[in-house]
């Protein structure tokens, strides 16, 4: 008669085997889910690549949310600046990066709205070649004067611009917002006016205060400290209302000008085709890093009210404003270089 094996040392094995069968089965399925879920990402260097200079207001942004998401994420996260070609060279750049989440623009509606209606042969379509992630703020330009200007408000401006027919002014790109409203004003108000494109704020500023530009327009941050200097003065501002940072300068529309609330927007987007868990990944990080206390007041300072929308918000936001912006480059007579 043979001796029997204790059952329990057998469904010991048994379950040892199993339970090593399941371990396996689920370190194999790790990374697929890691895929699917966008959990895996990120796992490399992310670049940042913003409009305008580097030291420019989008730049600055940038660099407030590349520090947020740095310490989100635990991944190294540099802001690249490519100036020039009122930011085609940029919204190019991201547009041909590989369509995995680690390289995204932070931009204007210029390099989307406005080139893309001026520009007949830009290197990108607007749309077909980015994703949209998130709008993290509106706001709108300002007017601005030396401070010894010989008028303090629009009114004034025009009426001074009327017996000195042909005054300069500089923005920060041709067919820029700036630019779209300083033609819309020379319209409107019957004053003869000549534009000076410039590659950055700063550069335009530095002519205006120097004597060789009459007037400019400037992001309010750089209106607010430019003007608590004393180097220049604000006259008004091109938005559907005021910035809490300078609550005393009135829109346009309270000077009786009609037509310049339509608000800029700082937007980010991400190359086509980026896997869409990476999208939400990115649209959640940004959205709550928009919420806390400190990034809102960076973005109040730099004149925009903080928003932080979703990605079909952006999309919607972007359909809306795109035949409002096509309508008044017509009016305002604004073509290309």
């Amino acid at each position: 008669m043979s001796a029997r094996r204790p059952l329990g040392g057998m469904q010991a094995r048994r379950r040892a085997c199993v339970t090593g069968l399941i371990a396996l089965t689920l370190a194999a399925a790790a990374p697929l889910a890691s895929a699917q879920t966008g959990a895996a990402f990120p796992t490399k260097v992310i670049r940042i690549v913003p409009f305008g200079t580097a030291g420019g207001p989008i730049d600055v942004i940038a660099r407030v949310y590349a520090e947020k998401l740095q310490q989100r994420w635990g991944q190294s996260v540099i802001v690249e600046a490519k100036p020039g070609a009122s930011g085609i060279l940029a919204s190019d750049a991201v547009a041909k990066a590989s369509p995995d989440g680690y390289t995204v623009l932070f931009t204007l509606p210029l390099t989307h709205i406005n080139n893309a209606i001026l520009q007949p042969k830009l290197p990108y379509d607007p749309v077909k070649d980015f994703e949209t992630i998130s709008q993290l703020a509106t706001g709108g330009p300002m007017l601005v004067a030396r401070a010894d200007a010989p008028y303090s408000n629009l009114k004034e401006f025009v009426a001074y611009a009327k017996q000195h027919p042909g005054l300069t002014y500089g923005t920060w790109g041709n067919g820029s917002q700036a630019h779209l409203m300083g033609e819309l004003l020379k319209r409107q108000s019957g004053i003869a006016l000549t534009h000076v494109a410039y590659k950055a704020e700063a550069a335009a500023h530095n002519d205006m205060i120097g004597g060789v530009l009459d007037f400019a327009w400037a992001n309010p941050s750089t209106a607010r400290s430019q003007s608590q200097a004393g180097r220049m003065k604000v006259l008004g501002i091109a938005g559907s209302r005021r910035v809490s940072t300078m609550a005393n300068v009135p829109t346009f529309a309270e000077q009786g000008f009609a037509g310049f609330d339509l608000d800029s927007w700082i937007g980010v987007y991400a190359p086509a085709r980026t896997p869409s868990a990476v999208i939400e990944q990115w649209t959640q990080a940004l959205r709550e890093i928009t919420r806390t206390p400190e990034v809102q007041s960076k973005l109040i300072a730099f004149g925009f009210e903080p928003l932080g929308n979703t990605p079909a918000e952006f999309r919607a936001s972007y359909q809306a404003d795109f035949p409002r912006v096509a309508e008044l480059i017509k009016a305002a007579g604004v073509t290309a270089d």
